[in-house]
């Protein structure tokens, strides 16, 4: 596999196929350059400037989101699966309330446009989910969450049963139709 960069029905959100060596000297032993700006910006990757690395681990059935942050994000699985969700809830664009949905790996990672809005599921026994981003987390910050289950995104999550995760915080999240959209 090489380096590619897929653009998705959603405006401003693109896949990232990585380019991954595999040894073939030692079973299960591979290396990727999760992120190589230089590379990814020649191949039609917006210009990012990442300023923070957060580590999410999650077990299996965990489920976060949906949070449209204010900073892009570079989201790569280093360990495990996950099932992403990324809903446009921009009223303005053109894709506004457009749902892509796919599994991460190790073999990919997404880019997430300001004001999208990302969730994702654990579908391993552990994900180890990290993301790049162009601003600073800041305590007290305010940003847009939107229900998991809001009926006006339509996403079938992998895990609803007793194994699912959820939040305090994120299962109190409103709908788009409470939030007025």
């Amino acid at each position: 596999m090489s380096l590619a960069i897929r653009a998705t029905e959603i405006d401003g959100l693109w896949v990232v196929d990585l380019d991954v060596h595999h040894d073939p000297e030692r079973a299960g032993a591979s290396f990727r350059e999760a992120y190589q700006g230089e590379k990814m910006r020649a191949l039609g990757l917006p210009e990012f400037r990442p300023v923070q690395l957060n580590v999410s681990e999650s077990p299996l059935g965990t489920l976060r989101g949906f949070h449209a942050e204010p900073w892009e994000k570079y989201i790569h699985v280093v360990s495990g699966t996950a099932f992403s969700a990324i809903a446009d809830i921009r009223p303005e664009s053109r894709t506004f309330k457009t749902v892509w949905t796919g599994q991460l790996t190790s073999a990919n990672a997404i880019f997430v446009t300001r004001g999208l809005a990302n969730s994702f599921q654990a579908m391993s026994d552990l994900v180890v989910y990290t993301y790049l981003t162009s601003e600073h987390w800041q305590a007290g910050l305010a940003y847009t969450a939107v229900a998991y289950d809001d009926p006006a995104l339509a996403v079938e999550w992998p895990i609803t049963d007793d194994r699912l995760k959820l939040s305090a915080k994120d299962s109190a999240n409103p709908s788009l139709a409470d939030l007025g959209f």
